[in-house]
């Protein structure tokens, strides 16, 4: 392939606006919210089971101890019960008496059970309840540092893309001018090279693959015509001449 020094020359100032995008898009990729909002996405999503999980339990907390205090509400209502049937003098059996005596003295006991009973389902509710207010704070701070974090990716991102849009138009001017043949082959190179697809020859080094040439090859590569589109035989880049060639 032939073409003009100074469209070979070009290549280079096209490779150089490439490397730049290369290295905005590795950038872009490596922000290091990224890293930030799946730590915060992680404890997000493991707060909310833990919320979700404690309310569950205060809910279920919530519901024993309306059992526990019904109970109670029962043994309260029988015991009154009996107690004015007493005081009304409408029991004359002296055993019958007797067996009633015996009943409220049972509930009283049982209601001082279910009061033990519902004093410890309190703690356990107001436990919960602790529990479930810690938790939805905790919940709440992530919301924020995720949020945070988006925010601070979202800020960088417009900071490259803006840089990388201002780029993209450098690239479309050196690349107009650019003829076709040549243009299509640095991109197959760039593609197959790891993203360098043409290097310059530098005081007899290839700066793509750093190979530096034997005097008999940089000899070589002087002969071929100045038009020559010359390639390194180690890295199989465009390899572009310059003043600074020493070929």
């Amino acid at each position: 392939m032939n073409a003009a020094p100074a469209d070979q020359i070009r290549l280079l100032d096209l490779q150089a606006i490439d490397s730049r995008l290369d290295q905005l898009a590795h950038r872009r990729r490596s922000l290091p919210e990224h890293a930030e909002i799946d730590k915060a996405n992680a404890d997000h999503t493991a707060l909310t089971s833990l919320v979700v999980a404690a309310q569950a339990q205060l809910s279920d907390t919530t519901r024993e101890l309306a059992k526990a205090e019904g109970d109670v509400e029962q043994v309260v209502a029988r015991a009154a019960r009996n107690q004015q049937r007493m005081d009304s003098g409408a029991v004359g059996s002296p055993r019958d008496l007797e067996n009633l005596q015996h009943e409220i003295g049972s509930l009283s006991k049982r209601q001082g059970d279910l009061e033990d009973v519902v004093l410890e389902i309190m703690e356990r509710m107001e436990s919960s309840q602790t529990r479930v207010t810690e938790l939805t704070a905790r919940l709440d701070h992530s919301t924020v540092v995720l949020q945070e974090a988006e925010a601070r990716r979202e800020a960088a991102f417009a900071e490259i893309d803006a840089d990388a849009e201002k780029v993209k138009r450098d690239r479309e001017a050196v690349a107009a001018v650019i003829p076709a043949d040549l243009l299509k082959l640095y991109l197959r190179l760039r593609e197959q090279q790891g993203g360098v697809g043409a290097a310059r020859l530098y005081q007899r080094r290839c700066e793509g693959c750093r190979v530096e040439f034997a005097v008999s090859d940089l000899n070589a590569i002087k002969a071929e015509p100045k038009d020559e589109v010359v390639r390194c035989d180690n890295c199989g880049r465009i390899l572009v001449r310059t003043a600074e060639s020493g070929a």
